[in-house]
């Protein structure tokens, strides 16, 4: 459960990552797809090189989304519905993969933020995250 400070903290990292979203999501993605390379199976038909446009382009569009997560996070449910349909129904992306990412996510906020990721900041994070991912993962069951 997060407390009220923590669902604040998360709202303002979010929208400091915001400018930087391309940077942060294509670093995660890569991560991923470079720790767990099964994970690239699901992105085969795009160029996934560093800095790559698609990259860039889907990093960014995971970043505003967890933004928007955040943001909604007392219907967290509800707000991610066509977010997990989408990746459930037509993408067919494994549940597994978004824990995978979430791991991901949370290396990359470290090494972005540095001392202001102090522990209260990463246990938030990874509350968020773990809720996120179990969303996504809903339409699965």
């Amino acid at each position: 459960m997060l407390s009220s400070y923590e669902k604040e903290l998360l709202v303002t990292i979010w929208e400091r990552m915001l400018p930087i979203a391309e940077d942060i999501g294509s670093d995660a993605l890569l991560r991923m797809f470079t720790t767990f390379p099964k994970t690239k199976t699901y992105f085969a038909h795009l160029d996934i090189s560093p800095r790559s446009a698609h990259l860039l382009s889907h990093g960014k569009k995971i970043v505003e989304a967890l933004l928007e997560g955040a943001q909604n996070i007392t219907t967290l449910t509800t707000t991610l519905a066509p977010l997990s349909r989408f990746h459930a129904y037509q993408l067919r992306i494994h549940p597994t993969n978004f824990k995978l990412l979430s791991h991901c996510i949370l290396v990359t906020l470290a090494i972005n933020m540095k001392d202001e990721f102090d522990p209260i900041a990463h246990a938030a994070m990874d509350k968020y995250l773990s809720a996120f991912a179990a969303v996504l993962a809903e339409k699965y069951r």
